[in-house]
């Protein structure tokens, strides 16, 4: 039986051997650019190449109502859709909306929070886009106080 200990190194060695390859970069620094300059949802979801989005009770955005510091906004972004294959976090007011993207599979919870930074009020979403190509999203409002992109 191995100890924490163990487990822990033999994890180290594992990924230091993909990184070695040459395997492990191309999943690390895999990401769609034209979705991150993305202006709105809408553009967010056809740079992924899913439809145009639609609202959902099986997809759950949390947060503050008000947020005192735009900086570090706590946000939540869930789903129980059983075909997700990405969860993304929005920032509609932002001068990029995307703040971010997790991939899912049957394997992982697909439950996931972020802090974001908020120059100032906005919506925010999170949208789900299905393996075959559906965007679904919520929406929730939060009044920032003190805006976190230098105002």
């Amino acid at each position: 039986m191995q100890n924490r200990r163990e487990t822990l190194k033999q994890s180290a060695v594992v990924a230091g051997l993909l990184a070695s390859t040459g395997l492990f970069p191309q999943y690390a620094f895999a990401y769609n650019k034209d979705a991150f300059k993305a202006k709105s949802v809408a553009d967010v979801c056809k740079a992924l190449g899913a439809s145009a989005p639609v609202e959902s009770k099986d997809v759950t955005i949390g947060g503050p109502d008000i947020a005192e510091n735009g900086a570090v906004v706590p946000l939540t972004a869930s789903t129980s859709l059983a075909n997700a294959k990405h969860i993304l976090v929005l920032v509609e007011k932002n001068p990029a909306a995307l703040v971010a993207q997790f991939n899912v599979t049957d394997m992982v919870e697909a439950s996931f929070a972020v802090r974001a930074k908020m120059g100032q009020s906005s919506d925010v979403y999170a949208v789900v886009i299905t393996n075959d190509g559906k965007a679904f999203f919520a929406k929730k409002e939060v009044k920032v106080t003190l805006g976190g992109c230098g105002g």
